[in-house]
């Protein structure tokens, strides 16, 4: 009794320290996970990134419910993967920091899934294999790229069903198949790749029992099949009608699309066995069914397969098939968009590589444990070997996901010809502020692939930047001749329109960007502002409501918006939407400006000035808010002040007729003898009524007063009785009776002075 008691009491001891093990493996590697990740965790998005995290129109629960029932709400139609995106927004905004935490816990309770999993099945090497999945630098484009959440979220339903599934194949309780169909179709929803997961128990089975049973193993099987062929099926439908899977690139034989799959094989397995030099985007092959070496590749997966049947290795076999199976839906069969990049894609074998993975586990450990009596140290110290190695390779491989300049340019290092990564590396520089750099890069892009749509519209927005209008115009009409449906084409090139001054021609494209995507609200932002230009007020706060219901936090609608409302006198609305500008983007030099203009309309000149100011201090070389701010400062009565950047704004933009005009009056009629220069006053008049064309009388006073105040009094009294018949003609009967006044001086050789210049035009 007493040794059955002690036997009873070691028993217990053991299991306790075995769980206790277990405690403190799992811990440490979900410590280890979480520090190989850290390089990410407070990453950049890239790509995509910004597409996926919720779209400010879908912020809302009525945006929530978009995201279910309108497939073309989201960039992909995976409604529980942007449920999620839109559960996140809500607790952290825009700050990376959650996105990616997500990521990573969701990759480690996959990796413990999995060990359960492993255990749950008797595997030999359970442990050593969900360290090497949890740590696999081939796993870090899934977890470190946020829009991947995808694959992570769908990839720990996929484990959470499996596992259920097989507590149901052993208990046969409703519960557990009950649970297991729904978390899979949770996952579907979330990622349709894991529509696998049915056919790959049916593996499972074969191999634990030497063959299927119909009634056991298949017919319980079948919702989950029906569930994973039609959500794939839909998948595949939506990728070409909406993610753009279709096109020359994609026009593919099928004995084509069967030598892609052949080397993709191969090519994943080689970076699971041997992870070097791995990239976002690899080279795409050319792929020819008149290659005869080409055949190689799933000439020699099928020799592979058929030797291990033979042989009945069933383990190898059902890691390779599992690898294959699980492969499927990203072997080229089927469209999906990243195939214009490249065929293969690290992020496309997350769960894949459970097969090679749990292989090489149970290979590695069986061989380390026959050697444990001769060198008892050798298992842990090479597992621990391996685990780290791996755990320092994800380590670095991060680091090329911090942003997208350094993704990208890591990219092109190893991927010369990708053109891709020269287009985006193009937006991330023009997003710094780096225009001639992103220039040179839209240009080796094109270089690499002339018919790059994107690239070119890329490229027309760059070169309108730096002025070159007629350039930008024939880039995006060049993106629009390879994509004629390219709405973001059609909306650059309304913009290099608008800037030649084409405003009818720029109405047209915004109007064309809208009928291919009605919710652009950029295209509604920038109707507005066209609109405006053409005087349709009304029109103009439409399509800048439009835009802000779209995107509440778009600051430039809010500026449209505010120049609409300025225009119909309501002063008080216009300075609240400049404002909400600046709450968006505190260091937009346009929103000050404008707002600087609303205030000093309403006669808040101090607060004008700090506005112009501010503007300046953001953009130096701002002509207008120099101007605007020497027009401020005269008001308050510091001329001095206002020459000096009445000055300024004629460097940036000599030919401005307002300012020269401004600037020419306070030289011709100041009180201040130190700021008098009848001499520049006149050459500065003469060239603004020439610019003017010479029939504006404000412009003609100005000059009158310069003549006076260089002694040049007849041509004074006979420029002020041409500005005084152009004043009565026009009905200007204010301006009418100063020049009335003016003239009588002028006859008295009597030079102009104001007090205070207050009538300086703005």
């Amino acid at each position: 009794m007493a040794s059955t008691i002690s036997s009873a009491h070691t028993t217990n001891n053991i299991a306790l320290l075995h769980s206790w093990r277990r405690w403190v493996w799992g811990l440490l590697l979900v410590v280890f996970t979480i520090l190989a990740y850290q390089p990410v965790w407070n990453g950049k998005p890239i790509w995509d990134d910004n597409r996926y995290i919720t779209k400010p129109e879908l912020r809302s629960l009525d945006g929530l419910g978009r995201i279910w029932i309108k497939p073309e709400a989201t960039l992909q139609y995976y409604p529980l993967a942007h449920s999620v995106f839109w559960v996140e927004h809500k607790l952290w905004g825009d700050s990376p920091l959650g996105y990616h935490l997500i990521n990573i816990l969701l990759h480690i309770v996959s990796a413990l899934l999995l060990w359960k999993i492993l255990r749950r099945l008797e595997v030999p090497g359970a442990s050593l294999a969900t360290a090497i999945f949890a740590l696999h630098p081939v796993q870090v484009e899934s977890v470190a790229w946020i829009s991947e959440l995808k694959n992570t979220l769908s990839g720990t339903l996929y484990l959470g069903s499996a596992l259920a599934y097989l507590e149901f194949d052993r208990e046969s309780r409703k519960a557990f198949y009950a649970a297991a169909l729904g978390l899979f179709v949770l996952g579907l929803m979330a990622k349709t790749v894991i529509a696998t997961l049915p056919a790959a128990l049916l593996l499972v089975f074969w191999w634990k029992r030497g063959s299927l049973s119909w009634k056991r193993d298949v017919l319980p099987l079948v919702p989950f099949f029906i569930a994973g062929i039609g959500f794939g099926l839909f998948t595949v439908w939506l990728e070409q009608k909406f993610v753009g899977a279709e096109g020359p690139e994609f026009k593919l034989s099928f004995i084509e699309r069967l030598l892609i799959a052949g080397r993709a094989f191969w090519f994943y397995l080689e970076k699971l066995l041997w992870p070097a030099n791995l990239v976002f985007i690899y080279p795409r092959w050319n792929v020819s069914e008149w290659v005869w070496w080409q055949y190689l590749f799933p000439g020699v997966v099928l020799l592979l397969l058929t030797a291990l049947w033979v042989r009945r290795w069933r383990g190898t076999l059902l890691g390779l098939l599992f690898f294959a199976g699980t492969l499927f839906p990203a072997l080229g069969f089927f469209n999906v968009y990243p195939f214009r990049f490249s065929y293969v894609a690290d992020h496309f074998q997350y769960l894949a590589s459970i097969g090679p993975i749990t292989l090489v586990g149970a290979v590695l450990t069986t061989a380390l444990s026959s050697s444990k009596k001769r060198i008892p140290f050798l298992e842990p110290v090479v597992s621990g070997m391996l685990i780290l190695t791996l755990g320092v390779l994800t380590w670095r491989q991060c680091v090329m996901y911090s942003d997208a300049e350094t993704l990208y340019r890591t990219t092109i290092e190893r991927n010369r010809n990708c053109w891709m990564a020269y287009g985006n590396l193009g937006v991330a520089l023009v997003q710094k502020g780096q225009v001639d750099e992103a220039i040179v890069y839209y240009q080796k892009a094109l270089e690499i692939k002339p018919d790059y749509a994107e690239a070119h519209s890329n490229l027309g927005t760059a070169l309108l930047q730096k002025g070159q209008v007629d350039e930008a115009i024939a880039h995006c009409e060049k993106a629009l001749e390879i994509e004629p449906d390219f709405a973001d084409a059609h909306g650059n090139l309304g913009n290099a329109l608008l800037q030649k001054g084409q405003v009818d021609g720029a109405i047209a494209q915004y109007q064309k960007a809208l009928e291919i995507k009605p919710d652009k609200a950029d295209a509604h932002g920038n109707l507005g502002n066209a609109l405006l230009q053409k005087g349709q007020v009304g029109e103009a706060i439409t399509h800048d409501r439009k835009a802000l219901e779209i995107k509440p936090d778009y600051a430039d609608a809010h500026i449209n918006l505010g120049n609409a409302l300025l225009q119909k006198g309501q002063m008080d609305e216009a300075i609240t939407h400049y404002q909400m500008a600046l709450r968006i983007k505190s260091d937009f030099s346009e929103a000050h400006y404008n707002l600087g203009n609303a205030l000093l309309r309403k006669g808040r000149v101090d607060e004008a000035i700090a506005h112009y100011q501010k503007a300046l201090e953001i953009k130096p070389e701002y002509a207008d808010a120099q101007g605007n701010l020497g027009n401020a400062l005269l008001q308050k009565g510091l001329v001095s002040d206002a020459v000096a950047h009445y000055e300024k704004a004629l460097e940036i933009k000599p030919l401005n007729v307002a300012y020269q005009n401004n600037l020419a009056l306070v030289l011709a009629t100041s009180p201040t003898t130190s700021l008098r220069n009848g001499i520049k006053a006149t050459e500065l008049a003469q060239q603004a009524n020439q610019l003017s064309g010479g029939g504006q009388p404000l412009i003609l006073r100005t000059l009158a007063a310069a003549y006076a105040e260089a002694k040049r009094f007849p041509e004074a009294v006979e420029t002020a009785q041409k500005a005084l018949k152009l004043a009565k003609d026009q009905s200007n009967f204010v301006l009418a009776e100063k020049i009335e006044s003016n003239l009588k001086l002028y006859e008295a050789e009597t030079p102009l002075r104001i007090q205070g210049l207050s009538n300086a035009s703005h």
